[in-house]
């Protein structure tokens, strides 16, 4: 019934389609781009309940205060301390290799403002627990969902995560001048 409901309102009610033709996995990172409004993540939300499927978010840990706080940690929030080293990546990766299902969407840019330094969390985790990072777009003015690409880190982080930006530069978020990949064309 919830997977039913989402679909009405994300495809139905709100006119956003899909391109979708990496597999889904039992284990995977899930990039999203760009990010540049809080409604990316209703709009991710809504499209994974819609297809099934459920997937652990890194979120700032401002965002989990009372009553909000629980909720969040109950569909697959992940509460991210930014204010001093930790090891999150290694736990997350730990967590990974042990589970049997693990997927975790992170947005690269690590905020919703314009930012060309992306954060690189995501490809560590991916990189210790071996698995594919899913390149997920939201566009906005093409109200489409986007993800034909999937990566494996090769350990040469400055190179993959060229390729990834290269990836996202054809999207356009809800807000245009808050995304940059970093080149002079973003």
């Amino acid at each position: 019934m919830l997977r039913t409901l989402c679909r009405k309102i994300l495809f139905d009610a709100l006119g956003w389609r899909t391109e979708v033709t990496v597999p889904h996995r039992d284990k995977c990172i899930i990039c999203v781009a760009p990010h540049t409004s809080n409604l990316d993540f209703f709009v991710a939300e809504l499209y994974y309940l819609s297809i099934g499927r459920r997937a652990d978010f890194l979120m700032k840990r401002e965002w989990f205060f009372w009553p909000l706080g629980p909720l969040l940690r109950r569909i697959g929030g992940v509460p991210v301390v930014r204010d001093k080293a930790s090891s999150l990546t290694d736990r997350l990766a730990e967590k990974a290799r042990a589970a049997t299902h693990f997927e975790l969407a992170v947005t690269p840019e690590g905020t919703r403002s314009r930012n060309s330094d992306w954060r690189r969390g995501f490809y560590f985790i991916a990189l210790k627990a071996g698995l594919p990072i899913q390149l997920y777009a939201i566009d906005y003015p093409r109200r489409l969902i986007h993800c034909t690409r999937e990566l494996t880190p090769s350990g040469d982080v400055e190179r993959d995560m060229a390729t990834i930006k290269q990836y996202y530069r054809g999207f356009t978020g809800r807000h245009p001048e808050r995304f940059t990949t970093g080149d002079a064309s973003s």
